[in-house]
């Protein structure tokens, strides 16, 4: 292998070759805040039903335990930027409102497959060393590691975001026993600036930079089961699939880059879909329409459930035969969430 540098310098424009927006390297020690603040999260109940964050709590607040052999982390950045505003289809309380990231082809198999890609290069070059890739599904601390390797930092809301990105896009990271030379941490520059908090619909963010997931509406549409509390469903409104809220006023968004994958791209089918189309879904009518989309993970009975909040709060008595229908669903949370929709729309 050649010196460190000129091997860094060729892993980073290799990268972009690939299709990565951006890509910088830190060490798996980089985060040692991480355990003490992940602890303090877990702690105040703030991970609702998510019970992994805590089963893998150590390997998660200490990548370093998660593979002891690793002395780099390569942390990558592609970019999803929407072609519209998110926040138009909110008016529109016929139809459903999808997370932007959601509406295009399933990341972790578009990033994962270009992690891998990356990783052989890396392999072909040294070929003494070791990686392992991950985007998402691995206890990795994927936000912290990547602004101390200085992609963007954490914001207000949480989420990364970057001068040079704004805050659409999603990291993948490459552990590897190469030792690369580190770049420098990312500072914070949200300033005085509250957008992303005031926005929020149900209030899920305690002070700035912590999040409460048992009020965020991406939680309670896609991790929790069962029926959500009836104080949060009208704040829900139409959004029937993740939240894009606190993304879509950043400021930092006048510098994001459009998507270079066109597979990322929302599937006009998933910009705006009518309520009444999809609470009709029964289960093998939902996996075809969301072949290859992250929504498919959630399944029938939770996606169903989303939509029947949003027929609710739709204010639209036409809709009231739609969630009728569904009142005798044999998931409980489904009809539960049906008889909720009906009395919303029926009215005193």
């Amino acid at each position: 292998m050649k010196s460190v540098e000129s091997f860094k310098a060729r892993l980073v424009r290799r990268a972009r070759e690939e299709g990565f927006a951006a890509a910088r390297v830190t060490r798996p020690d980089a985060i040692p805040q991480a355990a003490d603040r992940l602890a303090a999260f877990l702690a105040a109940g703030y991970h609702g039903q998510m019970q992994w964050m805590e089963r893998r709590q150590g390997w998660r607040g200490d990548p370093a335990a998660l593979w002891p052999a690793a002395r780099s982390v390569v942390m990558l950045a592609e970019t999803y930027t929407p072609r519209h505003d998110p926040l138009e289809v909110l008016e529109r309380r016929d139809r459903g409102a999808i997370s932007v990231y959601a509406q295009g082809r399933d990341y972790h198999d578009v990033v994962k497959k270009r992690l891998k890609r990356l990783g052989r290069w890396m392999l072909e070059q040294a070929p003494e060393a070791q990686i392992k890739v991950f985007v998402d599904t691995a206890p990795v601390m994927e936000k912290p590691l990547a602004q101390a390797a200085g992609l963007g930092w954490q914001g207000k809301h949480t989420n990364l975001l970057s001068r040079d990105l704004g805050n659409w896009f999603f990291l993948g990271a490459i552990f590897t026993t190469l030792d690369i030379a580190p770049d420098g941490a990312e500072s914070e520059h949200c300033g005085s600036c509250t957008a992303c908090l005031d926005i929020c619909p149900t209030r899920a963010f305690p002070a700035p930079y912590r999040l409460d997931a048992r009020r965020c509406i991406s939680y309670l549409t896609i991790e929790h089961r069962g029926p959500v509390d009836e104080e949060l469903r009208p704040l829900l409104g139409n959004r029937i699939y993740g939240c894009d809220d606190c993304l879509a006023v950043c400021p930092w968004n006048k510098f994001a880059r459009a998507g270079r994958d066109a597979r990322l791209e929302a599937r006009a089918a998933l910009a705006a879909p009518r309520l009444a189309d999809l609470a009709l879904l029964d289960d093998s009518g939902f996996r075809e329409m969301f072949s290859g989309s992250p929504i498919k993970r959630i399944g029938r009975d939770r996606f169903a459930r989303n939509v029947l909040y949003a027929i609710g709060n739709s204010g639209d008595p036409g809709l009231r035969p739609v969630a009728r229908g569904l009142t005798d669903d044999a998931d409980h949370a489904v009809a539960d969430a049906a008889r909720w929709a009906v009395r919303r729309l029926t009215g005193p």
